[in-house]
């Protein structure tokens, strides 16, 4: 039994982004056609928003 919740996870921090990563391909979908082909980009104010790569439509 490993003596940590990471057990044999080499690099614990990788795992949590590409679970992060998956998370959000499945939550984010373009409000305005529905794909899941969605962008994050850094917002005017330094906040985040999101591209449809599809039809172009932005929100944040």
């Amino acid at each position: 039994m490993p003596a940590s919740i990471f057990g044999g996870v080499d690099h614990p921090s990788e795992a949590a982004a590409v679970r992060e990563r998956s998370a959000l391909r499945t939550l984010l979908g373009c409000p305005s056609c529905g794909s899941s082909h969605v962008a994050q980009v850094l917002g005017d104010n330094g906040g985040v928003s999101y591209v449809c790569t599809a039809c172009g439509h932005s929100w944040s």
